[in-house]
């Protein structure tokens, strides 16, 4: 086994562009590489390519009449086929979108590839995590699940057990519905609360199928947690379940538009916060995965000053060597930062708090909406895994 790290990515990943004035700008994924470039965080990981994932792969998780309706868009980008969710505001049809999509996909396969057969401890593909899409329809900006197929890979080359933890503001409800009844495969998402925010679902009482009940986890927040109530919400339920999980592997999404400046949410984190979790999770497949952890991106709408940042942090944990908060953004991204908005980036790769939070044991307030959350998502799964749900 190699004890180096590495991301998947080379330009053609960039190619995954819904226009303009969609707000999931490619320029963030750019961004962010070459942030981590000029800190010196790709010198301690492999960079590697990866091909499209073909047709007959993406079947495992999307129907043949989705695919070939996105292969004929691709080629006809001024259609639209509402029926499965393509030509919408959300989800624009362009041109080649099937190649730029499944070459996420693969890159994603290749990640779950090098850490399963040991070529790597850790992989990261942040191009990827678009984990709205269903097995029919694209939804939420994302035309292929490539989690999923990254799941269904490793679960297809011998894995009998994937954990998935999902971090974005909005609810993993793509990589649920695949994974709904397969108790192989354990899905936690901690989002925005579904009554605020897309897509709307994320209930605690979504709990998965008959014969995989307990096999979703979701931790609905209220709008405006910040960086306290998010820790408190993820350390009361997460690490108690992938410890008794026991999971082969640790898949994670690592959308950061729970970020404060995220134009698209309502949750109040900071990039120190964001850090916390990724160190977490780290932590977390250390612990119960043997090391082996699988990363992806996923949402982020503040795409100059804030996607950068968290994810340069989250390609420097996996790298094995974390970027201080107080570390300097290098000049050569805050000069091109600069040019395109016409205004200073920030300077350093904090945001100038310190994460901390109050530990669950330490008591539970009824009157607390954010407390009654998580309360009622340990009610829901606990007892399922034999774990009291109680404080």
């Amino acid at each position: 086994m190699s004890d180096r790290a590495c991301v998947v990515f080379d330009e053609a990943l960039t190619s995954y562009d819904f226009g303009v004035t969609h707000p999931m700008a490619p320029v963030r994924v750019d961004l962010t590489m070459q942030l981590a470039r000029e800190l010196g965080v790709l010198d301690r990981l492999d960079v590697v390519g990866a091909v499209p994932a073909t047709e007959d792969e993406l079947a495992l998780v999307h129907t043949p009449d989705y695919i070939e309706r996105v292969q004929h868009l691709s080629s006809h980008p001024h259609g639209t086929d509402l029926t499965v969710g393509l030509g919408s505001d959300d989800n624009p049809v362009f041109a080649h979108m099937h190649e730029a999509s499944s070459l996420i996909a693969g890159a994603s396969v290749e990640a779950a590839r090098r850490v399963w057969t040991g070529e790597a401890p850790r992989a990261v593909n942040i191009s990827g995590g678009l984990h709205h899409a269903m097995p029919g329809s694209a939804s939420g900006f994302c035309i292929y699940n490539d989690i999923a197929l990254a799941i269904r890979w490793l679960l297809d080359h011998g894995a009998e057990k994937v954990a998935y933890v999902d971090v974005d503001a909005h609810h993993g409800d793509g990589v649920q519905k695949m994974f709904w009844d397969d108790p192989r495969v354990l899905t936690i998402s901690i989002h925005e609360g579904p009554q605020t925010l897309f897509p709307g679902t994320g209930y605690s009482t979504e709990i998965g199928g008959e014969g995989a009940e307990g096999s979703a986890v979701n931790i609905p927040l209220p709008p405006g947690t910040s960086d306290a109530g998010w820790l408190r919400a993820f350390h009361a339920i997460v690490p108690p379940l992938l410890r008794e999980f026991s999971p082969d592997v640790l898949v994670t999404q690592h959308g950061c538009d729970s970020h404060m400046d995220d134009p698209l949410t309502n949750l109040m984190l900071s990039v120190d916060g964001q850090r916390a979790a990724y160190l977490a999770l780290r932590d977390l497949a250390d612990e119960v995965a043997d090391g082996k952890w699988v990363a992806t991106g996923g949402g982020g709408y503040a795409v100059l000053d804030v996607v950068p940042r968290a994810w340069a942090h989250l390609l420097a944990i996996v790298s094995g060597t974390p970027l201080e908060p107080a570390q300097l953004t290098s000049s050569g991204w805050r000069d091109r930062i600069a040019h395109l908005r016409g205004m200073p980036a920030l300077s350093t790769m904090t945001d100038g708090r310190t994460p901390a939070f109050r530990d669950w044991r330490e008591g539970y307030d009824p009157a607390s909406w954010l407390d009654r959350s998580i309360q009622a998502t340990r009610t829901e799964v606990f007892p399922l895994f034999g774990i009291d749900p109680q404080p």
